[in-house]
């Protein structure tokens, strides 16, 4: 039993630490990118998920947040903070021109790989599509434009919910965050009082912590990439790495709803990981996570002391529980209810 829990904590911490990023990046990868799979297909049941091994992981996910918490604040937490004002602050000066460089990078991109949609995995044969890309990605050089790429952004993003559904296009909320980033920046207004950086934020959150319950309900879809890049495991077996993955991206993408120093450390770590995972799978990798890369690393510059969801430590195991749980159920009593599928 020792060696077993040794084994899991060793497993874990690597995953989460920026000096392995190179090791635990590549199951950052977008699998649907890379791998069959079946969105209507049947998850495993909430009795399979609700393992043991996501229990203790769980429980590890919490002692770390709330470490991160209770950090906040404190003389260590305020130096920690001072030394990422002073290594971000050429990205903070610069976030909207990067937002903006970013997006013109991506729909160029995308447009001249050809037929895809939005993300690698969305495909498309029109060339009414390809020439809104083009459009966002010129309206994004200047301030007065950005509110039509937002608009454009929307419009693609409701076109790839008519063809592909509301269900999968759960995975990109973050499109349009970014989508309302360019309205608002562009008519310097903020959404009911949250700030654009806000909105992308918020965005950022719901789709990494939904795209973390992926790795629990259809883990398999993962497999061929782990038996073509076993390295990547670390030396445990393909169920609980996933698990693990899982685990730890949902806590990162939480992490981004709470105090300026625990969501910038995570959105850190986050973008570390998302930056190797392109060194494995090359530039299609690097064009689909262009977006929320560039995201990430506008968190990571962020230092406004707003919009944080749980300030006392005390609240933040029930808050992270309270989240989870919520996002379970969401995710199958949708998926059951779109598709007939079982839950348990």
């Amino acid at each position: 039993m020792r060696l077993l829990m040794r084994q899991r904590l060793t497993a874990v911490f690597p995953l989460g630490c920026m000096v392995n990023v190179a090791l635990s990046g590549s199951a950052y990868a977008h699998v649907k990118w890379f791998c069959a799979f079946d969105v209507a297909g049947q998850p495993r049941n909430l009795a399979n998920v609700l393992c043991p091994d996501l229990e203790f992981l769980v429980g590890l996910t919490i002692l770390m947040l709330l470490a991160g918490a209770l950090t906040e604040g404190t003389r260590l937490g305020v130096a920690m903070e001072r030394a990422m004002d002073r290594v971000t602050g050429f990205i903070r000066d610069n976030t909207e021109w990067m937002y903006r460089a970013g997006a013109a990078f991506f729909f160029i991109s995308i447009w001249a790989a050809g037929g895809i949609l939005l993300t690698p995995e969305l495909k498309t044969s029109s060339v009414w599509i390809g020439m809104i890309q083009l459009g966002i990605a010129a309206c994004v050089l200047s301030r007065r434009t950005m509110p039509l790429s937002g608009i454009g952004m929307a419009t693609l993003f409701a076109v790839a919910i008519w063809q592909y559904g509301a269900f999968h296009l759960a995975d990109y909320p973050v499109f349009i965050g970014i989508a309302l980033y360019f309205i608002l920046v562009g008519f310097q207004r903020d959404l009911f009082g949250v700030h654009p950086l806000g909105v992308v934020r918020w965005s950022a959150a719901l789709t990494l912590m939904w795209a973390s319950i992926e790795k629990w309900a259809y883990p398999e879809w993962s497999f061929p990439l782990l038996d073509k890049y076993p390295g990547m495991m670390l030396g445990f077996d393909p169920e609980f790495f996933m698990r693990s993955a899982g685990a730890i991206e949902f806590a990162l993408a939480f992490a981004l709803l709470l105090t300026p120093l625990v969501r910038r450390i995570a959105a850190t770590i986050l973008s570390g990981m998302f930056i190797a995972a392109i060194f494995q799978f090359g530039k299609i990798d690097l064009i689909g996570h262009t977006m929320i890369i560039v995201v990430l690393l506008g968190i990571v510059a962020d230092n406004r002391d707003c919009y944080s969801i749980i300030r006392r430590p005390a609240f933040v195991p029930v808050g992270y529980v309270t989240v989870l749980v919520a996002y379970l159920f969401v995710y199958y009593a949708a998926h059951a209810a779109l598709f007939g599928t079982t839950i348990l």
